[in-house]
């Protein structure tokens, strides 16, 4: 058990104080997302005097979360959706008026983003589903006036890549296999240009043209394990390495923003290292990193690049933001994205490498209390499950994992197979191991570190959200001995309504999602495999308590997914906790819901498992519009809070 100095809930899951630092492409201002009445908005301030600052935006709901810099120097835009539904719609605002506007006012659509270019400062490409659900028509639009002209009709292409000229240059469309074909467009002419198998799918991506439009970077796994950063020359049709791993994938460029070469790469495996194509850069990283430890980010750089913002990532810490002025090699430390953080027990994350039992290594990621290298005795496990599948954990500061760690807990976080970075091998050896293999990975880890000593096998929790969701709800069916406890935020129970209620512009995406998921769910074997890996058939196979949380607006993975667990689990007198968000979508965005749910859950694991916890009040609820459907007097802590409330 932790003996460090409680960390309160609201230090770790309230807002940032400061987070997303952005330059402006001319470098006079200097931007970022702070709180502005409880509510994360825009701030901007002069670069040479961050103290006066102004907030630019008034949300005052979910807050801001997605922003960038256009290249006229004097327009935000900014992305938002209503209460998590993902429909996101295109905002400005003028910086020196003031002046904000929606740009994509149409109802119940989603637009992205495609392109930005200092070459045509005053437009941008911009995708969105007004006319068909399904797929995203192309269209420039002018950021003063709103006008948007259509530049391309899509019928049935998912993916685009644009030049700096703002004009369409490549276009991919998805396989009855799975796999993709990328289109070369050229003078209004489509021609076949690369084809990328099914298993090479989430390995294989265009990134971008260079100025000349005469070579195309490219992460390619095609004929290899991992994905590799690549050269196409389009005259002559060489595709040249510039850089790889064995271990893992490309999985970061640093771009020129004149040239629009990439200058630095990186892999990253335990923790990021970066690899340098220009020995300037090279040099310019190595005198920054003798600031701090951590690892480096360039975060921001100005159009003539002799502004950065470069942060230092670290596990134990917040991340700090400085600037950096290349032409006065004056480096000059701006603020950190917590402060209140600052000086508090946070703990080390340990990459490690455990053996799945047929051989695969996992990366995994342990965090002990006391910050020990290995506690004197067996402690009480949280394993914390990732969503996606196909995404992955990384080392540095995370809050669960510290929350967990200050309460007593040892936090075990698995690259299970189908985690994407470690090479198509991997990612694709959990095709059609939802609930199989990639449960057994689990059951792998949390084995290793209990022969480790340091975990006490009666004291397993798993925990997770998405495909994490699902796994806590596949631990407490399908292995109810292992596990003494479980939480699931936002996690399927049913396979077959899973994929029958995917939003439609996922649509194009099926094909691929029938690999990966190791079924062709539109037939009736399909379907009937589904079941067998879904939690909803198994429930009578629940020994150990659960709690759940769901967005109701959750676009993803729907309420009736949470709805429909709980009903069987009550129909057959099984105890379950089940809270629900009105206004949140897959996961929680406002912090008051944080709050909120993260106490509850809290009490819910020292109920369980024994760990320390701050008793939960007044402020972990104010403003939550949290909703405990079911099972309210489970957990004693909560019951006790509502009876004091009541």
């Amino acid at each position: 058990m932790s003996s460090s100095k409680m960390i309160e809930r609201e230090v770790l899951f309230g807002n940032p104080e400061r987070v997303s630092v952005r330059l402006s492409p001319d470098g006079k201002y200097l931007s970022y997302v702070a709180p502005y009445q409880e509510v994360l908005n825009i701030w901007i301030a002069p670069l040479n005097n961050v103290k006066d600052a102004f907030v630019i935006t008034q949300d005052e709901k979910r807050g801001i979360h997605n922003y960038s810099w256009a290249f006229d120097g004097k327009t935000l835009l900014y992305m938002k959706d209503q209460e998590g539904n993902e429909n996101w719609q295109l905002f400005s605002v003028d910086v020196e008026t003031k002046q904000h506007k929606c740009l994509t006012p149409q109802a119940n659509i989603q637009a992205r983003i495609e392109k930005l270019s200092p070459s045509l400062p005053q437009e941008l490409l911009i995708a969105i589903n007004e006319r068909d659900p399904a797929y995203h028509d192309l269209y420039k639009l002018n950021i003063c006036t709103g006008e948007k002209v259509l530049i391309f009709k899509n019928e049935s292409y998912s993916g685009y890549v644009c030049n700096e000229e703002l004009k369409l240059k490549l276009l991919a469309k998805e396989t009855p296999e799975g796999g993709s074909i990328w289109f070369y467009l050229n003078e209004g002419k489509v021609t076949p240009f690369q084809e990328i198998p099914v298993e090479d799918r989430l390995t294989t991506t265009p990134l971008r043209f260079n100025k000349e439009e005469t070579q195309l970077y490219l992460i390619d796994s095609r004929g290899r394990n991992t994905g590799g950063l690549f050269e196409f020359n389009l005259a002559t049709g060489i595709q040249t390495l510039i850089g790889d791993d064995a271990r893992t994938d490309i999985s970061d460029v640093m771009v020129n923003p004149i040239t629009k070469k990439i200058e630095a790469y990186a892999v990253t495996y335990g923790r990021k290292e970066w690899s340098f194509c220009v020995e300037e850069i090279s040099e310019e990283l190595k005198t920054l990193q003798s600031i701090k430890e951590g690892d480096i980010e360039v975060l921001s750089r100005t159009l003539d690049d002799q502004h950065w913002i470069v942060g230092f990532i670290k596990d134990n810490s917040p991340l700090h933001y400085y600037h950096y002025d290349r032409h006065q090699k004056q480096k000059t430390f701006l603020f950190s994205n917590r402060p209140n953080l600052e000086n508090m027990p946070l703990v080390k994350m340990r990459p490690m490498v455990i053996k799945a039992r047929d051989g695969l290594d996992l990366m995994c990621y342990l965090s002990l209390p006391e910050d020990c290298e290995k506690p004197i005795c067996p402690l009480p496990l949280v394993l914390l499950v990732h969503g996606g599948p196909s995404a992955r954990d990384y080392w540095g500061y995370e809050p669960i994992p510290q929350w967990l760690a200050n309460r007593g807990y040892a936090v075990l976080s698995v690259n299970y197979r189908g985690s994407t970075g470690f090479g198509k091998n991997f990612l694709n050896a959990g095709n059609g191991e939802w609930g199989g293999k990639m449960h057994e990975d689990l059951l792998d880890a949390v084995q290793f570190v209990i022969d480790q000593k340091i975990a006490d096998p009666e004291k397993v929790a798993i925990m997770g959200g998405s495909y994490g969701g699902y796994a806590t709800l596949i631990g407490l069916t399908f292995t109810p001995d292992i596990f003494a406890c479980g939480i699931d935020i936002v996690g399927p129970s049913n396979l077959v309504t899973l994929v029958e209620s995917i939003p439609p512009y996922w649509k194009p995406y099926l094909a691929a999602f029938k690999v990966t998921i190791g079924a062709d769910f539109e037939t009736f074997e399909g379907k009937e495999f589904l079941k067998t890996r879904s939690p909803i058939h198994y429930v009578n196979q629940i020994k150990k308590p659960l709690l759940i949380c769901q967005g109701a607006n959750d676009p993803r993975v729907k309420q009736a997914e949470s709805d429909q667990i709980v009903k069987e689990m009550e129909a057959k007198n099984i105890p379950v906790t089940y809270v629900l968000y009105p206004d949140e979508g897959h996961g929680l965005a406002r912090p008051q819901n944080r709050l909120s749910f993260f106490g509850i859950a809290e009490a819910f694991l020292a109920q369980n498992l024994g760990g320390r916890k701050q008793p939960l009040g007044l402020a972990d609820f104010e403003k939550s519009s949290f909703q405990v459907k079911v099972g309210k007097d489970i957990i004693t802590d909560l019951k006790n809070y509502n009876a004091e409330r009541d």
